[in-house]
């Protein structure tokens, strides 16, 4: 049996037999077909009914590898043992390969994730009247926006930024070049930071390329950075350990949970694939835009 005849049987079976929501049906559906994705990608073409336990195994270190959160790791291997106990009530398979699975255990500790509520507190906790307010605004919404590492924010160049087609190209490690997608949001705030307070600064030559500047219109050091996260989340009211890096697994977990294709948002954050086959191929850029379109919560207003 394929992934498509299996999936559409397995959703028949949760709204007949399990009489489930609409909206239960379609997060189990959507998380089942993470699995066919991470599949996809790793070449092994297996089909449904050979996935073992080493291959879910895999899987969940591939989350964690994304940096997605606990809940979100819990979440879609509850859809999966669902999944799998449907095959075994058809008969399809003989084991379940989610048994002897105990959730996101596997992981490495990773930051807490924050949910779009807890980034619009601490975004709203910004004082845009102080001097340096709209130039924070700018970079924590480019840095959640864009799923950024604390070193590729920093060190982001005018000359690599394009906001007219609403692409970044970031430097990451090694060197190794990317695009990202950057949102509207961040975007506006952005140019208010460019246009109206950057402008105004005296900025030696050798720093006139570096976008986000300090009051001696020098680079901004990642010390800072941090600072800045931590005073703006104790402003907030947020009990929670939130570093820059907690931004870009939030950015991984929100476009996931949201529907996003996991290998877009793995090629988003600029990682190696972690596949035993040949890294995959990057994305076109149009298709990486619309995840971020149609899947960023700072592009979507009504979620």
């Amino acid at each position: 049996m394929d992934w498509n005849s299996s999936i559409s049987g397995f959703k028949a079976y949760l709204k007949l037999e399990r009489s489930m929501s609409k909206h239960s049906i379609e997060a189990y559906i959507r998380d089942t077909g993470k699995l066919k994705e991470y599949i996809e990608l790793s070449e092994t073409n297996k089909s449904p009914i050979e996935i073992d336990y080493d291959d879910i195994q895999a899987f969940i270190f591939y989350l964690n590898k994304l940096g997605l959160g606990d809940r979100t790791q819990a979440r879609i291997i509850s859809g999966l043992r669902a999944f799998f106990k449907y095959l075994l009530l058809e008969d399809l398979i003989n084991n379940d390969p989610t048994e002897l699975i105990e959730g996101p255990k596997l992981k490495r500790k990773i930051p807490d994730v924050l949910s779009v509520e807890e980034i619009n507190q601490i975004l709203d906790a910004i004082d845009l009247s102080e001097e340096t307010g709209h130039r924070n605004r700018a970079m924590l919404e480019t840095l959640y926006a864009c799923g950024l590492r604390v070193s590729e924010l920093i060190n982001l160049k005018l000359s690599n930024y394009f906001p007219e087609n609403e692409f970044l190209k970031v430097v990451g490690k090694n060197n190794k070049e990317r695009i990202v997608p950057i949102a509207k949001d961040a975007i506006n705030h952005n140019d208010i930071y460019i246009n109206s307070i950057r402008n105004k600064l005296s900025i030696p030559d050798q720093f006139t390329d570096f976008v986000y500047l300090n009051r001696r219109a020098k680079p901004l050091s990642r010390v800072m950075i941090f600072t800045i996260i931590k005073n703006l989340t104790v402003k907030a009211g947020i009990n929670k350990t939130v570093s820059p890096h907690t931004f870009r697994h939030s950015f991984a977990t929100h476009l996931v949970e949201g529907g996003a294709n996991l290998r877009a948002v793995q090629d988003m954050l600029g990682h190696e694939s972690i596949l035993t086959t040949e890294i995959y191929t990057h994305l076109d850029q149009r298709y990486l835009r619309d995840t971020i379109l149609n899947f960023h919560p700072r592009n979507n207003p009504q979620q």
